[in-house]
């Protein structure tokens, strides 16, 4: 298969708009414990294998939370719901560092890791390996742990924060 590299990409504001139409969900990725937790909103997570079960999640590498990650070699990711769109917003830049933890309950996890006590699922992952894409880095988390809850999904659709209701 060729590379095809004189192919052009497409500008980043036509991407961007393209995407807009692919709803996904929200979730907080975060790391660290006391007053090391770092977290940010993410709207890229998806599951990538079940044999060993492992998902994928981008995060720009110019966050604190990209470097803690690969520091810590573990991370968690608490799915939002409807009725956390102010949090969303907290972790995606409206506060920063260890502040963005103030307004919410939080837990560690079995790997010492934050994880969103209201929120309507949570996964633990240790890193299983992670790439650089661009300004991204991608984080192949393998899953340790897992927990529920119960409420709608909030998703991100046309840049907006919504929930969707359950089926």
């Amino acid at each position: 298969m060729s590379q095809m590299t004189d192919v052009r990409s497409v500008e980043a504001a036509e991407f961007r708009l393209a995407m807009r139409n692919l709803a996904s969900g929200v979730a907080i990725v975060a790391t660290g414990s006391e007053a090391a937790r770092r977290g940010l909103t993410v709207s890229s997570v998806t599951s990538l294998c079940m044999d060993p079960p492992c998902l994928l999640v981008g995060v720009n590498a110019s966050s604190e939370t990209h470097a803690a990650i690969l520091a810590n070699g573990r991370f968690g990711v608490s799915l939002l719901g409807r009725g956390q769109e102010d949090l969303a917003l907290r972790f995606a830049g409206g506060a920063k560092g260890i502040d963005r933890f103030a307004t919410a309950p939080w837990e560690q996890g079995v790997l010492d890791v934050p994880l969103l006590e209201p929120a309507i699922g949570g996964l633990e992952c240790v890193l299983h390996h992670h790439q650089m894409v661009g300004t991204h880095g991608l984080f192949i988390g393998r899953i340790v742990a897992t927990r529920g809850g119960n409420g709608d999904p909030l998703v991100n659709f046309q840049g907006a924060l919504r929930a969707l209701p359950q089926a």
